[in-house]
């Protein structure tokens, strides 16, 4: 949603008519650029484009869209022109060649006796630069690991450190769910995830189960969070002594998808509807407390 703050701070984007979506084959997401004038460009069409790393090689995977319903704060850059078929034979040996530069990485990594994890490597369409990620515990002093690269890759060479987040987003894989990780289609930005999140959501805390591709707690324990802890408070807490019927019960657990309450003492334990309980006994509300 735009307000008018960030409508203020927005980037300028007006030269362009339209964007459209560009993937990159290192990437499952589509990025926007601009265009400044009508162009027929389709699903499928390969077009060049600058980067932030440089000049590289993308496919459109969404048509020209009008730039009024362009809703982001960040500045489009321009499709530079269609990639012709000297630019896909270009791509293709950057390709190979950037396999031989990743097992020199290893080999020369293993040589200077330094722990790093190279995960891909990638050449701009000029080959003016190599990228080289990797996953490391701790920080790398890779000075000396620079300089055997340059007399042997002949580039401008950039190391980047990534986390297991940024691996399995970047290789990609099936969730759980049987659907694509979130990581490699929509999420731009990780949050924390704490175990508090799956307490609060009532899951069993098998923390393999919890875990993701990246070895992480899975993203998607955010995304009914907020509505669970909202929820939580039309339920007592554990632990709440109650009556009925006068006699004395504990509340030992809740189901908030059932609207269930458990409550037991040491001869009976019951399942209560939330609705029946709430006519049965009075107890006080998370938000009675915070009222006071």
């Amino acid at each position: 949603m735009i307000t008018k703050e960030n409508d203020e701070n927005r980037i300028d984007n007006s030269k362009y008519k339209y964007f459209v979506g560009v993937k990159f084959f290192n990437t499952p997401r589509a990025y926007f650029f601009g265009l400044e004038e009508e162009n027929p460009l389709v699903v499928g069409d390969k077009v060049i484009v600058e980067t932030m790393r440089g000049l590289e090689l993308g496919e459109i995977a969404i048509e020209p869209i009008s730039i009024d319903k362009y809703e982001s704060n960040l500045g489009l850059k321009p499709i530079l022109r269609r990639a012709n078929d000297v630019d896909v034979k270009i791509y293709e040996s950057n390709q190979k060649d950037a396999k031989t530069a990743l097992e020199i990485s290893k080999s020369e990594a293993e040589k200077l006796g330094l722990d790093m994890n190279f995960v891909s490597c990638e050449y701009t369409l000029d080959k003016t630069k190599v990228l080289l990620s990797y996953v490391a515990d701790d920080r790398v002093d890779f000075r000396e690991l620079l300089k055997s690269l340059a007399s042997k890759l002949h580039t401008r060479i950039e190391l980047r450190q990534i986390g297991s987040r940024d691996k399995a987003k970047m290789i990609g894989g099936i969730g759980i769910c049987g659907l694509p990780l979130c990581c490699s289609t929509f999420l731009n930005e990780f949050d924390g995830i704490s175990i508090n999140r799956a307490k609060n959501q009532m899951l069993a805390i098998n923390i393999p189960k919890l875990s993701g591709h990246c070895g992480k707690l899975i993203c998607c324990l955010k995304y009914e969070d907020d509505i669970y802890s909202e929820q939580r408070k039309n339920f007592p807490e554990l632990g709440t002594k109650l009556f009925i019927d006068k006699v004395e019960y504990t509340v030992t657990g809740v189901n908030i998808i059932s609207k269930v309450v458990k409550i037991e003492n040491t001869e009976d334990v019951k399942f209560i509807p939330l609705d029946d309980l709430n006519k049965q006994t009075r107890w006080r509300r998370r938000q009675d407390y915070e009222k006071k």
